[in-house]
């Protein structure tokens, strides 16, 4: 049921990341600006007899996010997902759940946390279990820890929140997706506060060689920090990471009630299904081209006033080529700055939609663009204004910065952020 709160502007609150540059948000943003990447190859034993051997791992494992018994009971993508949420509430101003003392209503909190892979590390080591010690060693555990809800279940718990509990599972467009929907919720009034991204761990031998197996992923084994180069000529596939980014998303009228501190404002999203192929783009760039138009028009704004887009730009030869397509078809060629920090993070999967959010904020917030690394040689006719090495101050006033999420199954998401002087047309 809607209410007087409906139609609120939605402002971003708080931020959490865990990532391969970092075990918080601000150790990741920090590494960004310095174009620090963290590919690097697996020295695993597991990985000896993989086909691709490089990779980007978290910064931190789950044992030094999370006490040692709940790190036992949560996947690792739970433990990824629960450490930015935990850092995002704080960083909103939140000492306690929902339902504390100077915290919101329990009833008006949601959380909104997708995943493209979920609990892999879990289906596959009881499964192990199962088939090498009996039936007997699985652990009571597991059926909580290999459900895709897994991290949005875990999340709720830890902020209280009884307005709603999804998961959106659009491969790796889920954390945008998830963003998109925590967007909906408060301007709908079903929620005053929304705790909000992706998280995703598919840094496992599983993963790795299924990937591999359809020639997604980079071989470039003998230069692992230079294989992931998003719009590069050479680029010959993603290279696989891990970890998690949230989003607090409140309604400006709840935040500024409290006091809260205000990063930006979520002015718009546009979604688009491609209907098109299991795992291939439109190669025209008809997906994510539609996907921006509609968080434009969304958000009520001239494609001229984006000072900045922050790119899916796996660096994957063909998502590369459309999402290029799609970025000069809605803007013209080399009329934004672009950035791509997967290739510094690598694809975190479900949760690179909401790292591209949390960059995407601090962008606006700071006033300067991460650079794209590995950018040796551009496509040619590429047409696009990628910001290379070093990063670029983002233009004083009001503006607007794009970030982009794409999946397999032709899910495309586009988020339209502003700084708190609104742009409309």
């Amino acid at each position: 049921m809607t209410d007087d709160r409906s139609g609120d502007t939605v402002v971003v609150t708080g931020l959490g990341a865990v990532t391969p540059l970092g075990a918080t948000a601000k150790d990741t943003w920090s590494a960004l600006l310095a174009g620090r990447g963290a590919v690097a190859a697996l020295d695993e034993p597991w990985a000896a007899e993989l086909p691709v051997r490089i990779a980007a791992r978290a910064a931190a494992e789950p044992g030094e996010l999370l006490d040692r018994v709940l790190a036992r009971r949560v996947d690792r993508v739970g433990a990824f997902g629960l450490a930015a949420v935990r850092e995002a509430w704080a960083d909103a101003g939140h000492t306690g759940p929902a339902g504390t003392p100077g915290a919101p209503d329990p009833e008006r909190v949601a959380v909104v946390l997708g995943t493209g892979i979920g609990g892999v590390h879990t289906v596959v080591h009881n499964h192990e279990e199962l088939r090498t010690r009996g039936a007997r060693r699985v652990s009571p555990h597991a059926v909580a820890m290999l459900m895709g809800n897994h991290t949005a279940a875990l999340a709720a718990l830890e902020v209280n929140a009884r307005a709603q509990a999804s998961a959106p599972a659009t491969a790796c467009a889920a954390g945008a997706d998830a963003i998109a929907t925590a967007l909906d919720l408060i301007r709908l009034g079903r929620a005053d506060v929304v705790v909000a991204g992706g998280a995703d761990s598919g840094v496992h031998p599983l993963v790795a060689a299924a990937f591999a197996s359809m020639r997604a992923l980079s071989g470039r084994h003998d230069e692992p920090h230079r294989a992931s180069r998003p719009f590069d000529r050479d680029r010959d596939g993603f290279v696989l990471g891990e970890g998690a980014g949230v989003l607090v998303l409140e309604s400006e009228r709840h935040a500024r009630a409290r006091g809260a501190h205000r990063y930006a404002v979520l002015a718009g999203a546009g979604l688009a299904s491609e209907a098109h192929h299991p795992t291939g783009p439109r190669p025209d760039g008809g997906g994510p081209a539609a996907a921006l138009r509609r968080a434009l028009a969304d958000a009520r704004l001239d494609p001229a006033a984006v000072r900045h887009v922050q790119a899916h730009a796996t660096s994957t030869p063909a998502g590369d080529a459309a999402e290029a397509a799609a970025l000069r078809t809605v803007f013209g060629p080399d009329a934004v700055p672009v950035s791509a920090i997967k290739s510094m993070t690598g694809h975190l999967l479900g949760a690179a939609g909401g790292l591209a959010a949390v960059a995407a904020v601090l962008s606006l917030s700071d006033g300067v663009v991460p650079p794209t690394l590995n950018l040796e040689h551009p496509e040619e006719g590429l047409g696009l204004d990628v910001v290379r090495d070093t990063p670029r101050e983002l233009p004083a006033g009001p503006a607007a910065v794009l970030c982009n999420a794409s999946g397999f199954g032709g899910h495309n998401v586009s988020l339209a952020f502003t700084r708190l002087t609104r742009l409309t047309r």
